[in-house]
């Protein structure tokens, strides 16, 4: 097993390193989406959801 992983230790880190790009990714999607903040410009005219992305106040 150390073997292995001394032969891969550039990936297992790489990977390691993506995981917790991803994992920051989505904590802060979550985050933002219970705050209600969106991720669109907010210029709904040309929009195909236009209707159904926003509540209306």
């Amino acid at each position: 097993m150390l073997s292995w992983l001394s032969a891969n230790i550039g990936t297992v880190l790489i990977v390691i390193l993506l995981l917790l790009i991803v994992i920051g990714i989505v904590v802060k999607l979550r985050r933002d989406k219970k705050k209600g903040v969106s991720s669109c410009g907010g210029n709904c005219a040309h929009c195909a959801m236009s209707g159904t992305c926003h509540r209306k106040k």
